[in-house]
């Protein structure tokens, strides 16, 4: 009988790793976990946590001009961006101390330092041999920045967290979900900001109609869309500004430029190549629905396989692996029907199907939709608009889809993806009582069919 140093040895101590590692080791099973950097992982450290609370940031001056409309008089004011990034820092130390707390209350060894695969059985950290029965690789993802004239002078989202200090004009480069955010956070905390996209549709991957109305809504805002549009070479002028010559033969000057155009599995360095790990085209890891990979004692979950990215997926794909390996073995999961939100300016929130992926599946369709002011917003004088959509399929009369851009969206959505999750029809929703005055009840009182696909 073979002997090793642990049942469970785990590269990686994001949230779905930090879980897995927790709950493991709670069987009973002896488990250590592997960190190069910082506990808590992307979402911890340099994505949704840190992301948010500077979101909540840029919505201050907004805020103080919306308050005189309610009789608020607001005095002087000003923005001081190191006071945001030491108190950031400040709440991101105090979250790894608890993963770091967490881990080791559930009796799991941290070792610090970069793990690399050995064999089927072995990791090395810093020259050390350790083995496993088990190996579970959770190590996600990292920002990815094409390579051109200049692009040693932008940075990525991950940088963006530890800017010396806040630039008067930023460029952001990219049309998906962390380039819109970023661009909103700038725009907020009063930079002059451009969003340059090589696409002629922000969020092309959403709701059409939904990430249309965003789009629209930042512009409002004071945000520069450029679409189509592409980055050719960015050079540094003598006053240390960044210049961005376009491909439609304009120029932009910046005092930052951040690219925001993708990411990539974080599979380099690792060792998969010396044990045969199966790796796709994008270097994300092929495993199984029992996240096993083509080597069958190494397992992998979270962003390094290519599932949706987010932070809530790795987790319960952890507790899956868990109940699978450790447990009864009964956990299963699936990915549709996730909600997620974007935290743009306003707020996106979704589950379900995009009208448009329900028409791809053939899928006959109503369309629920209701555009407003806000109630706030009939004092506040603010311009900014609310946009609820609901998809149901016309046959089974299903609500297959929900999405929502405006103030809370994500706080909204969550509630009604549990009733999406279940298949509710629309006159279950319709039967619903709503809370009045707010938003959310707009979903359950949208009576009449936009129009239908």
């Amino acid at each position: 009988m073979t002997t090793y140093d642990y049942d469970l040895f785990v590269i990686g101590a994001g949230s779905g790793g930090v879980r897995a590692a927790r709950m493991s080791a709670a069987t009973g099973v002896k488990v250590a976990i592997a960190e190069e950097k910082h506990l808590g992982g992307t979402c911890v450290n340099v994505g949704c946590v840190p992301k948010k609370l500077m979101v909540f940031a840029s919505h201050f001056a907004e805020d103080f001009e919306d308050a005189a409309g309610f009789g608020w008089t607001v005095g002087e004011r000003q923005f001081n961006w190191n006071t945001l990034i030491e108190n950031k820092n400040k709440e991101i130390e105090r979250l790894n101390g608890i993963y770091k707390r967490m881990l080791e209350n559930a009796g799991v060894d941290i070792v610090n330092g970069r793990a690399r695969l050995v064999s089927d059985h072995s990791v090395e950290v810093d020259g050390k041999i350790i083995t496993a029965e088990k190996i579970l690789v959770t190590v996600g993802g990292t920002p990815s920045v094409p390579e051109f004239p200049g692009s040693d002078l932008v940075i990525n989202s991950d940088q963006f967290f530890f800017l010396p200090e806040m630039p008067k004009t930023m460029v952001v480069v990219g049309g998906g979900y962390i380039a819109v955010e970023f661009a909103g956070i700038m725009n907020g905390l009063g930079v002059e900001t451009h969003l340059v996209y090589r696409g002629d549709k922000l969020l092309k991957h959403f709701d059409h109609a939904t990430s249309d109305f965003v789009a629209h809504e930042m512009q409002k805002k004071g945000i520069t869309i450029h679409y189509n549009t592409n980055v050719e070479h960015i050079e540094k002028l003598e006053n240390g500004r960044l210049q961005c010559k376009l491909d439609n033969g304009q120029s932009l000057t910046a005092g930052q430029v951040m690219y925001a155009t993708g990411r990539r599995s974080l599979t380099n360095d690792l060792g998969i190549e010396k044990v045969g790990l199966e790796t796709r085209d994008n270097a994300s890891i092929v495993a199984n629905d029992s996240f096993q990979t083509s080597v069958p004692s190494i397992f992998a979950l979270g962003d390094v396989i290519g599932t949706p990215e987010l932070t809530p997926v790795a987790t319960a794909q952890a507790m899956v692996f868990v109940s699978q390996q450790y447990g009864d073995g009964e956990r299963t999961i699936t990915y549709d029907n996730i909600p997620t939100a974007i935290f743009s300016q306003p707020n996106i929130g979704t589950v379900g199907l995009s009208e448009q992926a329900a028409v791809k599946e053939g899928m006959k369709i109503d369309v629920y939709q209701s555009e407003f002011r806000h109630l706030k917003h009939t004092l506040s004088g603010n311009e900014e608009r609310v946009l609820m959509r609901m998809i149901v399929e016309q046959g089974s009369q299903k609500v297959i889809g929900m999405h929502m851009a405006g103030p809370d969206a994500g706080e909204i959505i969550q509630g009604f993806a549990v009733a999406v999750k279940a298949g509710l029809t629309k006159s279950q929703y319709d039967a619903t009582i709503g809370i009045h005055p707010t938003a959310a009840e707009e979903f359950v009182t949208l009576r009449d069919i936009s129009y239908s696909v």
